[in-house]
């Protein structure tokens, strides 16, 4: 299983705090973990492997989405920070819409992603 993970600026503490927290799990269920590259280097850091792709701006979002259109992501965790203006929110939306359109589990707050998590 193939799950995504993305942060904000604002919010990628709290996705390595996250993360962290549920180490043992993802490991247990042999996950795989694919992030934007910023965020995916900040969990890196934290002892945890993930591959990392482009940063969002630069593209990260969109190649998370083509993997999701794809059948290759099975789940989304996305800790947005609604409070800021972002420059790649088209990519963000279309994210958003293509877990919609597949029917791929998005978590966009740490209420929802623990939901999903304790789901696996």
């Amino acid at each position: 299983m193939e799950i995504a993970i993305i942060a904000h600026d604002g919010k990628k503490a709290e996705m390595v705090q996250f993360i962290n927290q549920h180490k043992a799990k993802l490991q247990e269920k042999k996950i795989d973990i694919i992030s934007t590259g910023t965020t995916g280097g900040k969990v890196e850091n934290a002892g945890i492997k993930v591959t990392k792709l482009l940063s969002g701006p630069l593209g990260g979002d969109a190649q998370i989405a083509a993997r999701v259109a794809e059948g290759k992501c099975n789940m989304v965790i996305f800790f947005r920070d609604p409070l800021e203006k972002h420059p790649h929110e088209p990519d963000v939306i279309m994210l958003m819409r293509l877990c919609d359109v597949h029917d791929v589990p998005l978590a966009t707050n740490p209420a929802t992603a623990e939901l999903l998590v304790r789901a696996l």
